[in-house]
């Protein structure tokens, strides 16, 4: 064996106290407990945790820099663990809706990416259903489409006949259509009507994008994906009724399913908004109230995973005189980690085993990743993340993703990630990334499925 590394091994079914696991080349060939076997070289993590390498579902690596931007997002990445995330289709200028989008961002992560990627795939307005066989063919791992138009050409509204065709195009496969979940007519209304009554901050935010338009746009989309029996996915569901509805489709016999992003889970308007403000603007907006009613998805099974939904708006974007024209979205790669882990062990749960499951199990599965990645496992990738236990104050001034602006920014985490293996590699070592860019490479969805 190339190297053998000791700690708590965090595996499927359970973590293993004084384990290692031994790696080769890029795969895990060997793991145990007590005395390792002998191999080239040994790291001792110590009481240190050592979780599979993180699967970030929702990132948006393009969205401000366009695929230059995948640089600054990966390196980040491999600083918070995160060996593998799946990249959203709406990069600047032009979003990933054809083979030769798709050919032009493999080429980018091939040279630029610190870590793996795997790619959400899209269609535009008035865009037929022909390129959505060649993107599969291509290997990309979801499609995601939006009830509400941020940008006509980069994130624009996708229409009720256009969704139902690429529902139907889409029933023969395992491949989830995913929704940025938001009624246009509802939300465009309330802001008029915020504006014209001179309303700002954050509180006008979440008011002028009600739970009505979260829901009545996630039932409309789930009973789309319904009709045409293919598998319907709520990219950020804000609110634990979000959760139920997707529920009752599945009781159903329809492939149905939600996903929530850990800023919904740790952050509370009604407690952190008066400090943070547009820092913490997101759409669908951060719900009062709402957290411990999340948490309860998420023990419930609910929840199909969490993500960071990592966006790359620099700090002046944010920094506007109208809430209204603050951009949403928060950075997140380099907390996604820390933030879960702390806050479910702040709250008395097993924060080993949900982190393991939500963070890298369940995202892996989802988009077809494993048995690849998402686990320690022989024969998968040898992506590990180690997690030493203690507190540590968050400070973005120090993270790796040419923001340096966090909405954690002075909140103590429960520990903090001081290694990371990408294929066997130490890509990480607690101070300095050592990946180089292009080391990373493109993922394309295997042919496993989430729904049996």
């Amino acid at each position: 064996m190339d190297e053998v590394v000791c700690g708590t091994i965090v595996t499927p079914t359970r973590a293993i106290e004084n384990g290692w696991v031994g790696l080769k080349g890029d795969k895990i060939v060997a793991l145990g407990a007590d005395e390792p076997p002998a191999a080239k070289r040994r790291f001792d993590a110590g009481d240190a945790y050592v979780f599979p390498g993180v699967v970030d579902g929702q990132t948006h690596a393009g969205s401000y820099l366009g695929l230059p931007g995948l640089e600054s997002t990966t390196r980040s990445a491999i600083a918070g663990g995160v060996t593998t995330f799946v990249d959203m289709p709406y990069d600047s200028p032009n979003p990933l809706n054809s083979v030769e989008r798709l050919n032009d961002k493999i080429a980018a992560i091939e040279s630029l990416a610190y870590c793996d990627v795997a790619l959400y795939g899209t269609v535009m307005p008035g865009q037929d259903t022909t390129q959505i066989m060649p993107l599969i063919e291509g290997g990309v791992a979801a499609f995601k489409v939006s009830s509400f138009e941020s940008s006509p050409t980069r994130f624009p509204r996708i229409p009720a006949d256009i969704l139902l065709d690429v529902f139907e195009a889409l029933s023969s496969t395992d491949i989830p259509l995913g929704l940025h979940n938001e009624d246009q007519e509802i939300v465009l209304a309330r802001i008029a009507r915020a504006r014209a009554a001179g309303l700002n901050g954050l509180d006008a935010h979440g008011d002028s994008r009600p739970p009505a338009a979260e829901l009545t746009a996630t039932a409309a989309f789930l009973e789309l994906g319904a009709s045409a029996s293919a598998h319907a996915h709520i990219v950020h569901l804000s609110l634990a009724r979000g959760f139920q509805l997707v529920e009752q489709y599945r009781r159903d016999g329809y492939r149905a399913t939600g996903e929530t992003c850990v800023h919904y889970l740790v952050l509370d308007p009604a407690i952190d908004g008066q400090a943070l403000g547009a820092r913490m603007k997101v759409s669908p907006p951060i719900r009062p109230g709402q957290r411990d009613a999340l948490w309860a998805e998420v023990l419930a099974g609910r929840v199909a995973f969490v993500s960071s939904d990592h966006s790359s708006w620099p700090l002046e974007n944010k920094n506007r005189p109208s809430i209204f024209d603050a951009g949403a979205g928060v950075p997140g790669l380099e907390t996604l980690l820390p933030a879960f882990f702390t806050e479910a062990q702040a709250r008395g749960f097993d924060a080993v085993a949900l982190t393991a499951a939500q963070l890298c199990e369940r995202p892996a599965r989802f988009f077809g990743l494993w048995p690849r990645k998402g686990a320690i496992a022989v024969g998968a990738d040898a992506d590990l993340t180690v997690f030493s236990p203690g507190p540590v104050a968050w400070d973005s001034a120090g993270a790796h993703d040419g923001l340096n602006w966090s909405p954690y920014d002075g909140r103590t985490f429960a520990g903090r990630v001081t290694r990371t293996y990408l294929r066997g590699a130490v890509a990480w070592d607690a101070e300095t990334v050592l990946a180089r860019p292009g080391q990373g490479v493109y993922i394309p969805r295997l042919p496993t499925r989430w729904f049996n």
